[in-house]
């Protein structure tokens, strides 16, 4: 087994010299995967990023479409100097996205930042709706430092998956 460490609390193993081809077929065939983030809520854009970069390591194609309120979480640092995925609404457990995410850091879970950083290393794919990003007022300062994120419409979104993608919707 080969590990990809992104920091000290997060790992991917996969198999050496396994081709995308037989990646694909260990998951049954499968294609590239393609999530819709809508919701805003912190647990459920973070748990996107896990399916993304989990995907991502077995060499599926992954495409991550922010809209709605998820849109926040690739927006740019906020005028207070905080990453711009701390504007994203509370977690489930009622906590702001900042306090969630220490706590997944002080229990040994993949950060936000951690999981956006394995997603951009192993080329998982950005794009953000253009309609939320209006909605939202942004992105007047850009996009989050360290990601290329493509704007577009659904229907930008819908022509670029391919007839064996997997979508879901989060």
């Amino acid at each position: 087994m080969k590990t990809t460490a992104f920091s000290s609390a997060f790992a991917f193993s996969t198999s050496t010299g396994t081709s995308a081809s037989a990646a694909s077929a260990a998951v049954g065939g499968k294609g590239a995967l393609a999530l819709i983030l809508f919701a805003g809520g912190f647990d459920r854009v973070h748990y996107g990023l896990v399916l993304a970069s989990a995907a991502a390591a077995i060499s599926r194609p992954v495409t991550l479409f922010f809209a709605g309120r998820a849109v926040r979480a690739v927006l740019a640092d906020r005028a207070d100097g905080s990453p711009g995925w701390h504007g994203l609404d509370p977690a489930d457990d009622g906590t702001s996205p900042a306090a969630r995410d220490a706590g997944f850091a002080s229990r040994g879970v993949g950060t936000f930042a951690e999981l956006r950083e394995a997603c951009v290393g192993l080329g998982v794919r950005f794009m953000a709706c253009e309609m939320a990003v209006r909605l939202l007022d942004g992105p007047p300062v850009g996009w989050s430092p360290g990601i290329t994120v493509e704007p577009g419409g659904v229907v930008t979104f819908l022509n670029t998956l391919g007839p064996e993608t997997t979508t879901l919707f989060v």
